[in-house]
């Protein structure tokens, strides 16, 4: 069973990860002081001193990590997001050594050593989950590493359930059978009714129960949960109401009354609404002195280029809690009456070949970092619409206005996942709301990422417009 074996596979983490920590030190150091010159002998660097200072470094890692869960046993998530916590709290940790260092006068390491210290851990540290990974989806595979499940139910949600997890294998999820009041053999090996739960628990050695009733089987519930504690069994309900709930509501409680939020937004959090608009500020701050070369040399060509009109396209737009902003950017049309509506293609006649330029590597949103100091927007977020197609949108296309709960963004999860400009639009909704669901700050990092890699670039074509 998975519950043997999750203490040898934690112990083989958190080992595998201090030797991680302790031997990139050895590589960053050898290629600093081994290959260029520093200013210490490579003998030094590798001196009882800096070798204790990480070893000690390397404990309080693996320490961090257990304490914000890096450890805790999560079979769905992606290495990407695994990835994304590797990067944030291996920094943070970083940062804090260094300031202990610098506080308490202690010996400081080279700066090209901590940059090379830190490439190394990261490389590393991903490079052995993805090994990880795919040894034990190998393994899940061949029936071993598999969590035992059994269904309660043999409606359409147990249905969709028992699907899921046979078409995600890497999963390790091994579905016993399914208890139910009537069998249906497609849903395959049948347990028996509700009324002998409390036997077939005491027979087959269950890691978790999933309910899956439907609502005239809700009566169950009390007696299921009740027999699952008895016999020591984890317990998931999927409730009846489940297309309609996101995926992180949140639960209030008024008395003995407790309420399920299905439209609270990660940003609700103080904490996390601060971390947000704080690196909205400090990013927008810095974006705007490094591109201020550009800034100008862009403005010289819009007004060589685009004749007529202002150097920045201003426009409406409806922002956070359906506030009407005016969001800023660089001109790249001839100046036109169908601003408040027109929607560009990619073989619009009214783009210059310059704003075509512009667009084709997203140099024509600069404008809008400005809007992000101001608070109009934020880095990352779904994009801004103007008040023609929201009333439209809103009509016609569900949950639509749920994008407005949170600040519009210059970049998003739907624009680095291909979905911008003249794309479907149902599709932007469903990878806006996804982000909005499910935000953190390494996801933030992550679309960061892929916009500069990649993101900015589009399939616009720069040339004469027909």
């Amino acid at each position: 069973m998975i519950k043997k074996n999750q203490g040898k596979l934690n112990f083989i983490n958190y080992l595998s990860d201090f030797l991680v920590f302790f031997t990139s030190y050895f590589f960053a150091s050898y290629i600093r002081f081994g290959i260029y010159n520093g200013e210490l002998t490579l003998e030094e660097a590798w001196s009882g001193r800096y070798v204790f200072l990480i070893f000690l470094f390397s404990i309080f890692m693996v320490m961090m990590f257990y304490i914000f869960n890096i450890y805790k046993p999560q079979r769905k998530r992606r290495i990407r997001d695994e990835a994304a916590d590797i990067i944030i709290y291996l920094l943070f940790g970083i940062i804090l050594g260094s300031s202990g260092l610098y506080f308490t006068k202690s010996d400081v390491f080279s700066r090209l050593t901590i940059a090379m210290y830190y490439g190394f851990c990261v490389f590393f540290l991903v490079l052995k989950r993805i090994i990880l990974k795919r040894y034990l989806f190998k393994m899940r595979e061949q029936g071993y590493n598999q969590k035992h499940i059994v269904v309660i139910g043999n409606g359409i949600l147990a249905k969709e359930y028992i699907e899921e997890v046979k078409a995600n294998k890497e999963f390790g999820y091994s579905i016993d059978g399914y208890v139910s009041k009537f069998e249906k053999e497609e849903l395959g090996k049948s347990l028996g009714s509700y009324e002998e739960l409390d036997s077939i628990l005491s027979t087959y050695d269950v890691d978790e129960l999933i309910v899956a009733l439907e609502p005239h089987e809700t009566h169950f519930i009390k007696k299921i949960i009740e027999i699952s504690e008895k016999q020591g069994v984890r317990i998931s309900i999927i409730p009846f109401y489940n297309a309609y709930i996101p995926s992180h509501p949140t639960i209030e409680e008024i008395g003995n009354c407790k309420l399920i939020n299905i439209r609270t937004t990660p940003f609700d959090n103080i904490l996390n609404s601060f971390i947000k608009r704080t690196s909205d500020i400090f990013i927008s701050l810095i974006g705007i002195i490094l591109t201020s070369p550009l800034l100008l040399f862009i403005s010289i060509g819009i007004l060589l280029t685009c004749g007529k009109g202002p150097i920045i396209f201003r426009q409406t737009r409806v922002g956070l809690n359906k506030k009407i902003f005016t969001m800023y950017k660089f001109r790249t049309m001839k100046q036109n009456d169908y601003e408040d509506s027109g929607w560009s293609t990619k073989d619009d006649s009214r783009k210059t070949i310059f704003g075509s330029f512009l667009r084709k590597f997203s140099l024509d949103e600069l404008p809008q970092l400005f809007n992000i100091l101001k608070g109009e927007m934020s880095l990352i977020g779904p994009r801004p619409e103007i008040p023609y197609y929201v009333e439209k949108f809103k009509e016609d296309i569900p949950m639509y206005m749920i994008r407005h709960l949170v600040r519009p963004g210059m970049t998003g999860w739907a624009q680095v996942n291909g979905y911008r400009g003249d794309t479907s639009i149902q599709k932007r909704i469903e990878y806006d709301i996804w982000y909005i669901e499910h935000w953190t700050i390494q996801l933030d990092i992550l679309i960061i990422f892929k916009t500069v890699f990649g993101g900015m670039i589009n399939d616009e074509k720069v040339g004469k417009q027909t």
